[in-house]
């Protein structure tokens, strides 16, 4: 079977050569081969001339540009970029991982479709040549993965035995300062209080034996984290509990400054909101949480999260946090549906803003952000999984 998906213009490229090659010439067979191919390619060509128009729509500041990338990858997740150039990009509902060799400097990249069937594997991580990838329940490792780049390559199973749970059971991988893997397990209901203490938890992994401990707890759900380039502690995103109206519990963006720490789910939610069910719960021991570093909108939903360590943005963007806010589905209004920005001031205070907008118009969403990653380039790559594409940020220096 064929695992490659074609960019529009590689279709293009491909009905052209069959015209050349087969001396075309009129015949039911042939009108009918056309037929099926054109209704393909308006399709295609449709899709690509919408994804166009929409990225008009997109904001950013002052002097950078967003493109969408020459490809499409349905239900695109977190992405990893290997040492030849290939990104990796992981799904949810699709069940597939996918590479696509030359990502950033082809004209028309091939999709090659490397694993599928599988149990929501949407979190993917490249760490000394190998692929690492996370399902639900499992981790799986691609070795040489640049040496690989076919359908099904071979692989090992790590661990087969992370909680099976499918709520908030998809995952997020990174590789920490220190070697090993980082694998959060969301909690399996949107309240409750787990046996398995594995829930709503942050594990660290040991990639050589699959050994897990638990790193941090307390955390519903998060799907995005990364280490500060200049002390090493780990920041990470936190999805508050629905039902508690519009504009609760905040959205919490956290440090993990030691292993151990409790950061109040499913007992407290950022930094004052008891749980109505749980917040006078016995072990509901509120002065020995963390409390977040920043709240964000309840319901924004904030993902993919990465420091900026390039040098192709102003200065001012150094250790910039940007976070990917897949925008909320349960609240009355829209909130979310855009890439934000942190950044510490002198002082050592927060302040929180946009940096790309324009997925959400008159409270209808087009795009929902996934996940940002930082690319050698300095430029900064947004994956969308409701439009299965991939966006790129680039700034151009401004002439006085």
């Amino acid at each position: 079977m064929d695992t490659t998906l074609e960019s529009p213009q590689r279709l293009c490229d491909i009905c052209a050569m069959h015209c050349i090659l087969t001396n075309f010439v009129y015949k039911p067979s042939s009108i009918r081969f056309f037929s099926t191919l054109s209704i393909s390619l308006a399709w295609f060509l449709s899709s690509a001339t919408t994804y166009a128009a929409n990225v008009q729509t997109l904001e950013v500041p002052t002097g950078f540009n967003i493109e969408i990338l020459n490809f499409s990858v349905p239900n695109a997740r977190q992405m990893a970029l290997t040492s030849r150039g290939t990104l990796i990009i992981g799904t949810r509902r699709e069940g597939k991982v996918y590479a696509i060799p030359n990502a950033l400097t082809s004209a028309a990249p091939r999709v090659i479709t490397l694993m599928e069937g599988l149990n929501m594997p949407s979190g993917v991580a490249v760490y000394e040549g190998s692929l690492y990838i996370g399902a639900v329940n499992q981790i799986i490792r691609v070795p040489d993965i640049d040496d690989h780049l076919v359908a099904q390559p071979p692989s090992t199973v790590l661990t087969d035995r992370l909680p099976q749970a499918s709520h908030h059971g998809w995952k997020y991988l990174k590789f920490g300062p220190d070697g090993a893997l980082y694998v959060p397990v969301g909690a399996p209901c949107n309240i409750c209080l787990s046996d398995d203490a594995r829930f709503a938890s942050l594990l660290r992994m040991d990639t050589e034996t699959g050994a897990t401990q638990i790193w941090a707890e307390g955390i519903r759900n998060t799907v995005g984290f990364d280490w500060h380039p200049s002390d090493g502690q780990l920041w990470f995103s936190d999805n508050g509990r629905d039902m508690l109206g519009d504009d609760l519990p905040a959205e919490e963006i956290n440090v993990i400054s030691q292993p151990g720490e409790h950061f109040g789910y499913p007992f407290l939610h950022a930094t004052h909101t008891r749980d109505p069910e749980f917040g006078t719960h016995d072990r509901a021991n509120i002065s020995s949480f963390t409390s977040p570093v920043l709240e964000i909108q309840a319901h924004s939903a904030p993902l993919g999260m990465a420091f900026y360590e390039g040098t192709a943005f102003p200065e001012s963007y150094r250790h910039t946090l940007f976070i990917a806010e897949h925008g909320s589905w349960n609240r009355s209004t829209k909130v979310g549906y855009q890439v934000s920005k942190v950044r510490r001031d002198s002082r050592g205070q927060l302040s929180y803003e946009p940096f790309v907008t324009g997925w959400l118009i008159n409270d209808e969403a087009w795009g929902r952000p996934n996940d940002v990653m930082v690319v050698p380039d300095g430029s900064v790559l947004i994956s969308d999984d409701d439009q299965g594409v991939v966006y790129r940020v680039t700034y151009e220096q401004i002439s006085d």
